[in-house]
């Protein structure tokens, strides 16, 4: 019997059970580290939900909205019994009030810090956006917190092909520039499932 490949293996694992566990609204109701843990983390309407959905094949597995900061909790998906998938609310929405902005954001930072299961943060861009100041500051922490996280472009699918190199290459200095940060810059599009594979493949590296 011949031994899956990498994308076969990876493509099995998120095309499995896939369940929403656990939704925390504070630091301090964070579930049990049970599980290794990847955690997903972007401006609000970077397409955090979008690419969870993507991954696990799933339509409404998470939460998908148009309006920016819909996801206000941090929300943990059971994938197979061999990694917890974690969705963190959006940063940088600009039309919340300051003091509901810094509070959500203590609760991602809190939970970063906290977890001793987390193995990987991805930090999604929009590609038509790149990286912007929120994202520096998220990216910023990440490295105080020795936490290693990779950018991932997202909605790449609305680019053209010579705009999507120079949004990875923008993309690749500034993950340069960052010291936990790995220095692949992954581009997907959760629309057309470019980048999928590939992603799938990182993550299930990851899973028990």
């Amino acid at each position: 019997m011949t031994e899956d490949s990498p994308e076969e293996a990876a493509r099995k694992l998120f095309a499995g059970a896939c369940d929403f566990v656990w939704g925390s609204t504070t630091a301090e109701n964070l579930p049990p580290e049970k599980l290794n843990e990847v955690a997903f983390v972007g401006r609000s309407n970077a397409g955090k939900s979008s690419l969870v959905n993507a991954l696990t094949g799933r339509k409404a597995l998470a939460r998908v909205s148009q309006t920016p900061g819909a996801t206000r909790q941090i929300n943990f998906f059971n994938l197979a019994d061999r990694l917890m998938l974690v969705d963190l609310p959006g940063y940088g929405f600009a039309k919340r009030s300051k003091t509901e902005s810094e509070a959500w954001q203590e609760m991602i930072f809190s939970y970063l810090r906290r977890r001793s299961r987390l193995r990987r943060v991805l930090v999604l861009i929009d590609a038509r956006r790149g990286v912007m100041d929120s994202d520096e500051m998220v990216m910023k922490l990440l490295d105080q917190t020795a936490v290693s996280y990779g950018l991932v472009l997202t909605k790449g699918d609305e680019l053209k092909s010579s705009q999507q190199a120079d949004a990875l290459e923008k993309a690749g200095a500034a993950a340069a520039k960052h010291t936990a940060a790995l220095q692949e810059v992954q581009l997907t599009s959760s629309l057309k499932g470019e980048g999928i594979p590939a992603l799938r493949v990182h993550l299930a590296a990851f899973s028990q």
